[in-house]
């Protein structure tokens, strides 16, 4: 990993490149997903089985695109006791952070009987991106579906590339039954992100589609908005921990090579005032990634964006986080509670020695779908409210009309549009 100490020249450049290690607008990649996206709107299901033939090495015919019970059935038996018992407790956890989250529709009458309120009423079709290449990824479907059935979406559609045996993994059919999905489909890619925008003959078209995935999957995501709505376009995964001189180096390099793991793009950042806890966490990085079986992935991952920087103080590293925005950001210092005020951009936020970000991963309960790439300044955790629409309600009686009418009358006149004032003039004219 890289060292550097925030006084340094590169120190700036090292901090662009982690933000812009990723691009969605490389041209190769998205004439590809162009291409994919318009043969899905064109063929259908045809399309869509040549793509998961190509891309996945799975030849499926058309009626085995859907998962059917019996699959499911299977899968139960085999998944392991304590798989299913972590399961069930991630469940509950997630379920119980996000119905914190619902929101009701209100209305508030005044003393002239006009009324004001918001509706809340959720989006009727969403479809769930679950990964399935380098590993595959349960947790995602109960972050998904379990927010989205909270809300009151009524058909939850979830796709996923299978394997070349045609199957999908055991424990994604059963957290998608579980968190009761409607209809799992077995196809990934863009050409998935296609088939639930615009629909197929098999897969229906969905309003909104959720979900981490790589390149193609996030750049057909950017492609397919306006015709679906989605979550947020999300990149390889990232951590950047704070660290006093009091922090465990072995716990921080356990927390380092955790995001490595997950993709050579992955980046991991420790920031910490001490050279002496910096040293130990670059010894300990050594002693455990040879300990792990992706550590080919770890390797490449933090020596291309993984970065140690050296600062003044806690505030300075505190501030160099708010500027980076991170996916996941640690705090690894004696009194986390103190510094959590200052906190203003980071996806998920893990306070102590003992909170280490795969907790947020799995069974803590706030959401693990994450902005990435620093749009943590802008974007926010997938939750409840991702999943349901509002509307304004007014509602003004004749002498309420009559009150505020002269005042609507003149906004209309200034910004130039005649109609829009008679319409209000009409109620009074006789």
């Amino acid at each position: 990993m890289r060292i550097l100490s925030a006084d340094d020249k590169g120190f700036q450049d090292a901090l662009d490149e982690f933000k812009d290690r990723i691009s969605f607008d490389d041209e190769a990649v998205n004439n590809i997903v162009k291409d994919i996206i318009l043969n899905i709107k064109k063929n259908g299901d045809v399309s869509l089985l040549e793509y998961t033939k190509r891309f996945d090495g799975a030849d499926l015919e058309k009626a085995e695109l859907i998962v059917k019970p019996e699959e499911i059935e299977r899968a139960y038996g085999q998944v392991t006791r304590e798989g299913m018992d972590a399961l069930r407790y991630a469940m509950e956890n997630i379920e119980a952070f996000h119905r914190r989250q619902s929101r009701n529709t209100w209305i508030q009458p005044d003393s002239n009987g006009n009324i004001l309120g918001q509706m809340i009423n959720p989006i009727e079709r969403v479809g769930i991106y679950v990964p399935g290449g380098k590993a595959p990824y349960p947790s995602t479907v109960l972050m998904c579906a379990i927010p989205a059935k909270i809300a009151g979406v009524k058909e939850i559609y979830c796709v996923s590339p299978p394997q070349a045996d045609k199957g999908l993994n055991p424990y994604i059919l059963v957290a998608a039954d579980m968190s009761k999905v409607d209809r799992i489909f077995k196809t990934g890619g863009a050409q998935a992100v296609a088939a639930l925008s615009y629909g197929t003959e098999t897969i229906p078209k969905v309003d909104k589609i959720v979900g981490p995935g790589n390149i193609y999957v996030t750049v057909a995501k950017k492609q397919v908005f306006g015709a679906v709505d989605i979550d947020m376009l999300a990149g390889p995964s990232e951590i950047l921990i704070v660290a006093d001189d009091s922090a465990p180096a072995r716990f921080i390099a356990a927390d380092l090579l955790s995001q490595a793991e997950h993709d050579e793009r992955a980046s991991s950042i420790l920031v910490t005032p001490s050279r002496e806890l910096l040293n130990e966490v670059e010894k300990e990085i050594e002693l455990q990634i040879e300990k792990l079986e992706r550590r080919k992935i770890c390797r490449s991952s933090l020596e291309k964006y993984g970065l140690m920087v050296l600062v003044k103080d806690i505030g300075q590293a505190v501030d160099i986080a708010n500027r980076l925005s991170p996916e996941h950001l640690e705090m690894a210092v004696q009194d986390p509670f103190q510094w959590l005020s200052k906190v203003r951009n980071a996806g998920s936020v893990f306070l102590g020695y003992y909170t280490p970000e795969p907790v947020g991963d799995y069974i803590a309960g706030p959401n693990h779908v994450l902005p990435t790439g620093g749009t943590a300044r802008f974007f926010s955790a997938l939750g409840v409210d991702d999943f349901v629409k509002r509307s304004g309600i007014s509602y003004y009686s004749k002498a309420g009309l009559r009150q505020i009418g002269e005042k609507a009358i003149i906004l209309a006149e200034i910004e130039g549009l005649s109609a829009h004032a008679c319409s209000i003039k009409q109620r009074f004219t006789q």
